[in-house]
């Protein structure tokens, strides 16, 4: 195997692009790995182990059909479920004997994504070759076609004038541009416009929409550079811990917020953090000018509007503005304030533990308590605007709400990560270069890795394992950061080839017993891009392993020491995954 050094640009970033142009003839003259020494200097273990057993699994490409394979939201699968609260679009993993064990292929023509701010704007269309939605939602300004790239004009259903004067209507409600809202959801996002033009203004938003009849919606938001996974509102919980974001929104979303006694506004407020605010825009807001052109009884309209105002007075959340097709809420900052109004209401809250155990968990028709019982957990109000956020000690941390973890504990992590990523550059030179845009960290801990790597050219999906010893997500998100809960032993909520680099510490030796390397590995194949790379920080023996596995997988990996030299037990294993497309020769 050899890293692709012969300057073709086999993964252009599009024709005529003279600065991507040079990025990947620099990609291609090995960059990646220049300064790389590929015997590494503990040569113990490493290559004695390595080279006992030569005989290495090699995988084979999937068929072609699997090109944009998402096993646990698989079509054909989800038809299987009942239809009712959208059961049928929600995660559903095959079950291990069902499970593919090749490697899916990318299509014809694939190449790498644009460099962000382009990528925003435009998508080759080989990398996702669905033309249904220019068709569909021609009129709304969402996507259009052009040559052989799609072109993302920044438009919406609701905002057809584009992303940026929607959010300036926003920002004279809400303060966007201050560092206060920082983290932002976006329910049933579409191609994730609003994300992508929140980013110039310091916002993060995670974004989510199923894998429906919109075809490929999350894929080109992912393609775009935009964070976004596949998710529904349905019966679970969605996977973030409780007073996570500073701002939620549904643009048209086709949400029934009003429904089933407001369950779905309650688990928005679930993940709202005090003093956070929820937009909604589209029907039924301002139903008496737009019925008509809605084409539905006012009074259906008119009721769920009822719903929805009754519901949010019940959660104690305040109306801040009305105007045209938008309406803003905004979330008590003191829950003391509203209590009393709200068990005269006849409000249920939830049990003061377990908010953020919300894995495969049944959504709740109650409510969730600000802070959790028997704890002084500081108030959001505590919450340092962003950037600011980034580095100052967490309010779950400060109270002490975080088992395990100290203010001294977190600033030494934080010390470390700095460490770790400024070891990892040196590795990996054009990591800074923009090359990389949507980073994922499958084990993320306190969210070290993405702080110390922070940058307007990339963001980092921090992935918190549910079987990770101590529940950290909330802390993260009080950094200012994004992520999602996921088990390893299932296909993460993405499709195929939408992460650029993929970091993984100590994910193995955690995972060990409880599912097999390979069906991770495959995984991580699954989502990471052709040429993206893998850098994998773990035991000496768990890497030894997975070093043989990748081996079959068309990588080309690297076994080096940890950066404080030899004598430590922890190991990082570098990876490059090659280029290829669906036509080579397939299986299953």
């Amino acid at each position: 195997m050899r890293l692709a050094c012969d300057g073709k640009q086999r993964s252009g970033f599009g024709k005529g692009d003279s600065i991507a142009v040079e990025m990947t003839k620099s990609a291609a003259n090995c960059n990646i790995l220049s300064n790389l020494n590929f015997e590494t200097h503990h040569g113990g273990e490493a290559g004695m182990i390595d080279n006992f057993d030569s005989k290495v699994k090699m995988y084979k490409p999937c068929h072609p059909r699997y090109t944009d394979y998402t096993p646990c939201q698989d079509q054909a699968h989800a038809m299987t479920f009942p239809r009712e609260n959208m059961n049928y679009r929600e995660r559903h993993c095959p079950p291990q004997e069902e499970k593919l064990h090749c490697l899916i292929p990318a299509p014809n023509g694939y190449v790498t994504p644009f460099p962000w701010p382009k990528s925003r704007d435009y998508v080759p269309y080989a990398n996702a070759p669905y033309k249904s939605l220019t068709v569909e939602k021609a009129i709304q300004n969402w996507i259009q076609y052009e040559g052989n790239l799609f072109r993302f004009p920044g438009g919406g259903t609701q905002f057809p004038q584009g992303a940026d004067r929607y959010i300036d209507q926003l920002a004279s409600v809400i303060p966007i541009e201050n560092g206060t809202v920082r983290t932002a959801l976006d329910t049933g996002c579409g191609v994730a416009s609003w994300g992508a033009y929140l980013w110039k203004r310091n916002v993060i938003a995670m974004s989510f929409a199923p894998r429906d009849s919109h075809e490929a919606q999350v894929q080109f938001a992912l393609e775009r550079g935009v964070p976004a996974v596949i998710g529904v509102l349905g019966t679970i919980k969605m996977p973030y811990p409780s007073r996570a974001f500073d701002m939620a929104h549904c643009s048209r979303c086709l949400i029934p917020w009003g429904a089933n006694g407001g369950i779905y506004m309650k688990e928005v407020d679930r993940v709202l953090r005090p003093g956070g605010y929820w937009v909604l825009s589209g029907p039924p807001i301002n139903w008496k000018t737009n019925f008509k052109a809605w084409q539905r009884p006012k009074e259906e309209l008119q009721e769920e509007q009822r719903q929805i105002e009754e519901t949010a007075k019940l959660l104690c959340w305040e109306k801040k503005s009305e105007k045209g097709e938008i309406a803003i809420w905004q979330k008590k900052m003191d829950a003391n304030s509203c209590h009393a109004a709200q068990e005269n209401l006849g409000a249920t809250f939830c049990k003061s533990e377990g908010h953020d155990d919300v894995w495969y968990k049944k959504m709740e028709q109650c409510i969730t308590p600000y802070n959790n019982a028997n704890r002084d957990e500081s108030s959001s109000g505590d919450l340092k605007p962003f950037p600011e956020r980034l580095y100052a000690v967490p309010p779950r941390i400060a109270s002490g709400s975080v088992s395990g973890v100290s203010v001294e504990s977190y600033l030494e992590d934080n010390r470390q990560w700095k460490k770790h990523v400024s070891a990892y550059k040196k590795v990996n030179k054009i990591i800074d270069s923009g090359r990389y845009r949507n980073i994922m960290d499958m084990n993320a801990g306190l969210g070290g890795f993405a702080a110390a790597l922070h940058s307007p050219k990339f963001w980092v999906m921090n992935v918190v394992p549910t079987i990770a010893e101590t529940n950290t997500l909330g802390v993260i998100y009080e950094r200012g950061l994004i992520g999602i809960y996921h088990d390893w032993c299932e296909a993460f909520s993405t499709y195929p080839r939408t992460y650029d680099l993929i970091h993984a510490n100590g994910v193995f030796s955690l995972y060990n017993d409880k599912c097999n390397f390979e069906d991770i590995l495959l995984e991580m194949d699954r989502i990471l891009r052709p040429e993206g790379a893998v850098i994998l920080r773990d035991e000496v023996d768990v890497l030894v392993k997975v070093k043989k596995m990748i081996r079959g997988m068309k990588w080309d990996s690297k076994l080096m020491d940890h950066e404080d030299g030899p004598l430590v037990p922890q190991k990082i294993l570098v990876a490059v995954k090659q280029y290829w497309v669906g036509n080579s020769t397939s299986t299953q």
